[in-house]
């Protein structure tokens, strides 16, 4: 494993990094397994793709996919005092994935995590971005509160599927991000239903009205509800995401209508 940099976890500590990113969305879950990155990879080429200049992190620092879904193999010299992020369709990405084995697991407590997600945040040479996508891991833990405690103006998208489970742990995870004060923009229901090719009913395979009813309960709009689609996991598979893939397909279109709502989410909110 390659050294990083000890970085100090104070929130005081000027993060050189990001100073010139305009916007910074955390995507977030409150469980494992609702396709949050995969969601979160496409949303980042979705804001690509309306002009913006768009960073990705890949923060998920016990389970880095980003660099499989983008088929992305990089080795940023850590001894440097700003790494560079490696540069793929148009967007800027670092992950945790590309300072590690990929064959080894991350065992790292609380205080190395801090310290390897400051350094992503502030010696990396982000440059000039509108949008800083990061793609937190699941639930509630060390992460998730170092980001939202570093980036004053971090704003939050939350990812659930319609069943049951998932709804109560989204339900936590924003009640842990209201209490720290961060703004929720709203859920996208992931997984919501499923349309064979002989039928165009929809199968609601994970249940019905999930990410609807929790849309009411929280009082956050619900922005997007994402079917299963196979074309969305062959393309993450083999590195090139949909967005890339099939930008005009029926999905594609759906995570393009959510890039456009949290576009105005910003603009709505009197940020620059």
């Amino acid at each position: 494993m390659k050294k990083i940099t000890q970085v100090s976890p104070s929130p005081a500590q000027p993060l050189e990094g990001i100073q010139n990113v305009k916007h910074f969305l955390a995507v977030a879950s409150g469980k494992g397994g609702v396709g949050k990155t995969s969601v979160a990879v496409n949303l980042a080429l979705a804001l690509k793709q309306q002009g913006f200049h768009v960073g990705l992190l890949d923060a998920d620092v016990y389970g880095p996919s980003i660099p499989t879904m983008l088929d992305l193999h990089y080795q940023p010299d850590a001894s440097q005092e700003m790494m560079r992020p490696a540069e793929k369709f148009g967007i800027k990405v670092m992950s945790i994935g590309f300072l590690i084995d990929e064959s080894q697991p991350v065992i790292w407590r609380g205080p190395m995590v801090t310290k390897a997600i400051r350094q992503f945040l502030g010696k990396v040479s982000w440059g000039e971005l509108d949008y800083l996508v990061i793609d937190l891991p699941p639930g509630t833990g060390d992460v998730s509160i170092t980001i939202a405690k570093s980036l004053p103006g971090a704003d939050i998208l939350m990812v659930t599927t319609p069943q049951a489970v998932a709804v109560a742990d989204v339900r936590r995870a924003v009640s842990m991000f209201r209490k720290i004060g961060k703004r929720v923009l709203g859920i996208v229901e992931n997984m919501s239903y499923f349309c064979c090719e002989h039928s165009d009913d929809k199968i609601e395979i994970f249940g019905k009205g999930g990410g609807e009813a929790l849309s009411r309960e929280l009082s956050l709009p619900l922005l997007g509800a994402l079917p299963i689609d196979i074309a969305l996991r062959k393309c993450g598979d083999k590195g090139v995401p949909l967005m890339v893939e099939s930008p005009d397909c029926d999905t594609a279109q759906i995570f393009t209508d959510i890039a456009h709502k949290l576009v105005t989410s910003f603009v709505g909110s009197g940020e620059k």
